[in-house]
């Protein structure tokens, strides 16, 4: 097969499997192998955790980028276009460069093909050899590598990386990774390498053992949260960092936008990179991350957030209600069905105004997927255009709108709004 155009990649991509039979990362490493191994060209960063990975990968892209390095940055979800899953330098991958990488894998599936017909990559495996590949042709000094879910099994995890995060571990697609925390733990130990150090955020106490015994049976030097490295808020939701003798303090942002950032900072400083506090402090307070806390108005004010489990909606919900006293708090959510949608709903203030919707996404929930008593407590609206347009247009000056429960839904509101 050849590509066309960048409409026709993707819509050939997402017509891929989801999953292979087994899990093991053999069939990755089969196509990376015929491009002869792109992703051990560029030196890298491997970032897991429940929450806060996707953030930690933007703070730590944009301080290699501000050190003169030519980064490269693989996240997921995109919000706004499916060329944010790959950059360089805060630019998205241009669709030509797109086309013609997704050409050259083609090429290795087909050599592949000759001796097994009915070899294929899953979408996400399709995305991180792309993402590799780009990085390479293109010389990025640094990769940053956000993976899909997990670790161990994770496609991204056939990298050695300079150094490796875990940012936390909550309880967040069980069905996959887990049943239990510990499972889920297991799995994220599987970024820690052979003497590369690991840097540890928000993890629970009972799991750090498995964290610790991993990094320890790969001799990998731990940097962990409020042992090795500081964050502390103060009144007005500034951020104070240290770090041995470095002493940083960051505008306000919700706390857990602190600990992405202390991590992000700590990384970049075991890096060794040269960047001096000013730079590093001017660097953080610029970082706009896509969908997570993203204030697109104010005066009344509105903000996206993609929180879609119950850690993220819990540091979210308590940093709004801490920090907007005035006025009233509403909130446009929808949610995946498979997610707890009972214990995000009792996190919820008596007097926010809550409305329900959907998108027109498979596993988005519809009104009968709430629990009973949210469908009796909260308004549904079916159209989420509509509900948007109805929130925003009740707001007062002093009100703030919350749109969240799902990146997809925060995707559709700012193309929506663009």
């Amino acid at each position: 097969m050849k590509f066309l155009n960048a409409q026709e990649l993707i819509k050939y991509l997402y017509s891929l499997p989801v999953l292979h039979e087994k899990s093991d990362l053999t069939y990755i490493q089969k196509v990376l192998a015929i491009l002869d191994n792109p992703q051990d060209k560029v030196k890298t960063i491997h970032v897991t955790g429940t929450n806060g990975k996707g953030s930690t990968s933007y703070y730590l892209s944009n301080l290699l980028k501000k050190a003169g390095l030519k980064t490269g940055l693989f996240v997921s979800p995109f919000i706004r276009k499916f060329n944010e899953r790959i950059q360089i330098n805060g630019q998205d991958i241009p669709d030509a460069a797109l086309v013609k990488i997704a050409n050259q894998v083609e090429v290795a599936l087909g050599k592949i093909r000759q001796n097994e017909p009915e070899f294929s990559l899953v979408t996400f495996e399709y995305e991180v050899v792309m993402a590799f590949l780009y990085f390479h042709e293109e010389k990025c000094d640094y990769a940053v590598i956000e993976v899909g879910i997990g670790g161990t099994h994770d496609k991204t995890n056939v990298i050695k990386p300079e150094l490796s995060i875990i940012t936390t571990i909550g309880l967040d697609h069980e069905q996959i990774i887990g049943p239990t925390l510990l499972d889920i733990a297991k799995e994220k130990s599987g970024v820690i390498k052979t003497d590369r150090p690991v840097v540890l955020g928000n993890v629970p106490t009972e799991v750090l053992p498995v964290l610790e015994g991993k990094a320890k049976k790969e001799n990998s030097p731990v940097y962990l949260l409020n042992h090795d490295f500081m964050i502390k808020q103060d009144d007005n939701g500034r951020i104070n960092y240290a770090f041995g003798k470095r002493k940083l303090v960051f505008s306000a942002r919700p706390n857990v936008e602190a600990i992405d950032i202390g991590i992000a900072t700590t990384a970049v400083l075991l890096l060794k990179v040269k960047l001096t506090d000013q730079e590093i402090e001017q660097t953080i307070n610029g970082t706009q991350i896509p969908g997570r806390y993203q204030v697109v108005q104010r005066r009344p004010t509105i903000i996206l957030d993609g929180a879609h489990n119950i850690q993220a909606m819990s540091n979210l919900l308590e940093f709004i209600h801490q920090h907007h006293s005035t006025g009233k708090i509403k909130v446009l959510i929808t949610m995946m069905k498979d997610k707890d949608l009972e214990q995000v709903f009792s996190l919820f203030d008596k007097n926010d105004e809550v409305m329900l919707t959907t998108i027109p996404y498979p596993r988005a929930a519809k009104k009968a997927d709430f629990p009973k008593d949210v469908q009796e407590k909260y308004q549904y609206f079916s159209d989420y255009q509509a509900a948007f347009k109805k929130a925003k247009n009740s707001l007062n000056e002093n009100d703030l709108l919350l749109v969240t429960g799902s990146f997809y839904l925060v995707s559709a509101v700012l193309n929506m709004e663009a």
